[in-house]
């Protein structure tokens, strides 16, 4: 197989295996009205069966991260594609409630593993442009994971019950295995003994987790709770002990000098700030149209299917531009996209057309491809090579928290807001759509932090030729 074969080759392998961890964490949610059914348990504890899973797979993503900078590529990720394809599995057979959330666990372990590492993975056999290509169809394909899982499973439900939605992923996965152990690279940069920091990871486990559960769970349990504050407590102990264990030992789990790195930082901070202002709208959109605009749930799946459908071909052209010309332009664009498409969303009321809806949707699509493939290119480009693999980790986790918040806070501030509405003796529509449009509003303000903080991070970059790309970046990897 000639060596260009072999890098897409390499790179399909990778993507399948994006593909799997964010379309499984997707799929679910249409299912667990009929899993709360059929196990016999409440909405509220069958949430538990996503929570677990997102919570699992976040928490796990700088330590997969790391691993991938020390362990050969080729057994870490064949482990991931074997640990989602027996949580599959098991999945397919759990009997009740409490089996299914522990085998959920398997799976996210699974995903975690690939998610982490794929862009590593994808930064370190391509260069340039070829490497911005990369990215940016990575990008769109996990997008196109992320937005296909609930159609795929809602066909599955209805014609095989909740347990089949685990059943397609399951041959994949092996295969996925099979060939990531063969053709995956299987050398490891770093020689020498395998040193890892046990006792900073169970801090970092600890700190993170309490954080994502408080962030996952606030508007259920209270933001002010005993809980929250618990957990609030938590973060900072553990979070307090992570970092300064990190500072004191020679070879750290993250190695803080990263985050020196202007592109890194704000880079990091522009993605999680852009999944924030995208899962305001994501979250929102399909309660508005299918209790305002009476939308059923299959063409409520259609309308939402424009924004994949851009974004699919979008991203690859904004990774290939990225890789010519720079990130910087180009991620200003997508970002002020971001900020126009959900102002456009606040003019949405009962008479708003579908063709309208569709196009706005599109639009934001393409704001998204503009921005994510670029970001992560850049953000990559700039870190020495035997760091690629908890860069990519934290790059997955910036992601992930991102997601976490953007859901939580729209949440909690729509249903405030209808609340208040509605004790204000506003009609049902009435209170939902002021509600619709104050928290797209907050979403507007987190698509112009993104916007800012992605000026910040490549306001002095400098388009350089290829040759003095590798120079800098061969000296960057030296001084680390």
């Amino acid at each position: 197989m000639h060596t260009k074969e072999l890098k897409w080759t390499i790179f399909l392998i990778t993507v399948v295996g994006n593909f799997l961890g964010m379309f499984d964490s997707t799929t679910v949610n249409l299912a667990l009205y009929a899993m709360s059914t059929d196990l016999g348990v409440s909405l509220s504890q069958i949430q538990w069966v996503v929570i677990a899973y997102m919570l699992i797979l976040t928490v796990l993503l700088p330590f997969f991260g790391k691993l991938g900078d020390i362990l050969p590529k080729n057994k870490l990720y064949a482990t991931g594609f074997s640990l989602f394809a027996l949580g599959s599995f098991l999945n397919f057979t759990a009997q009740n409630f409490y089996l299914l959330v522990f085998y959920r666990c398997i799976e996210a372990l699974g995903a975690s593993i690939m998610i982490s590492n794929a862009p590593a993975i994808i930064a370190s056999i391509f260069k340039s442009e070829r490497r911005g290509k990369a990215l940016g169809l990575n990008g769109c394909v996990v997008a196109i994971g992320g937005l296909s899982g609930p159609a795929l499973s809602g066909i599955i439900i209805n014609f095989f019950g909740w347990h089949a939605i685990f059943l397609p992923s399951i041959p994949i996965a092996l295969a996925g295995a099979y060939y990531a152990y063969k053709l995956l690279p299987s050398h490891v940069q770093h020689k020498g003994t395998f040193k890892f920091d046990y006792l900073g990871f169970a801090y970092f486990t600890v700190g993170i987790f309490a954080l994502l559960l408080a962030i996952s769970e606030g508007h259920v349990w209270g933001w002010t709770s005993l809980k929250i504050i618990f957990l609030g407590f938590i973060t900072l102990v553990f979070g307090t002990l992570f970092y300064l264990r990190d500072h004191h030992i020679n070879y750290p789990m993250i190695n803080f000098k990263l985050f020196e790195i202007r592109e890194f930082t704000f880079g990091n901070l522009a993605i999680m700030t852009s999944y924030m202002a995208m899962f305001t709208n994501s979250v929102l959109l399909p309660f508005y149209l299918q209790e305002i605009l009476l939308y059923s749930p299959m063409k409520t799946g259609l309308v939402v299917l424009s924004y994949a459908l851009v974004l699919s071909m979008t991203a690859p052209f904004a990774g290939r531009y990225a890789g010519r010309h720079g990130s910087k332009n180009i991620t200003l664009f997508g970002a002020a996209i971001y900020v126009l498409s959900l102002l456009m969303f606040i003019t949405f009321n009962e008479e708003t057309s579908t063709l309208l809806i569709v196009l706005v949707s599109g639009f934001m699509g393409i704001g998204n491809g503009l921005f994510q493939s670029p970001s992560n290119n850049a953000i990559l480009s700039n870190v020495p090579k035997p760091e690629l693999g908890v860069a990519s980790g934290i790059l997955a986790l910036s992601r992930n928290v991102g997601n976490i918040l953007g859901v939580a806070i729209t949440i909690t501030l729509f249903a405030s807001f209808k609340s208040h509405f509605l004790q204000a003796n506003l009609l049902y529509n009435e209170a939902f759509l002021k509600s619709f449009h104050y928290t797209m509003g907050v979403g507007v303000l987190f698509a112009a932090a993104c916007f800012t903080l992605a000026f910040l991070a490549y306001k002095n970059e400098k388009v350089l030729p290829r040759k003095q790309k590798s120079q800098n970046a061969a000296a960057r990897s030296k001084k680390h």
